[in-house]
């Protein structure tokens, strides 16, 4: 079973069509920054694919730098939201 770090991994990786660096991206890998692919419209790509995969709502307000600063800090973001 793949666990939310991974799913969440998976679908940035295709959001942003960067299958071929996916290997390279930990938990502490930089996003915002980091990865030059994930611009202000693929963030809000991301976000709605998120929503879509995991059921859950998210608030223009809840998007932030911060949210998008690591792969780390957006899974936790996925995971308190699917604890709400």
């Amino acid at each position: 079973i793949m666990d939310n770090f991974d799913k969440v991994k998976d679908i940035l990786s295709d959001v942003l069509g960067i299958n071929e660096k996916k290997g390279s991206i930990t938990a502490e890998s930089s996003l915002l920054g980091g990865i030059p692919e994930l611009d202000s419209m693929a963030v809000v790509n991301v976000v709605v694919a998120l929503t879509e995969h995991f059921d859950i709502t998210v608030n223009d307000d809840e998007i932030n730098a911060k949210t998008f600063e690591t792969l780390g800090s957006l899974v936790c973001f996925v995971e308190q939201k699917l604890a709400e």
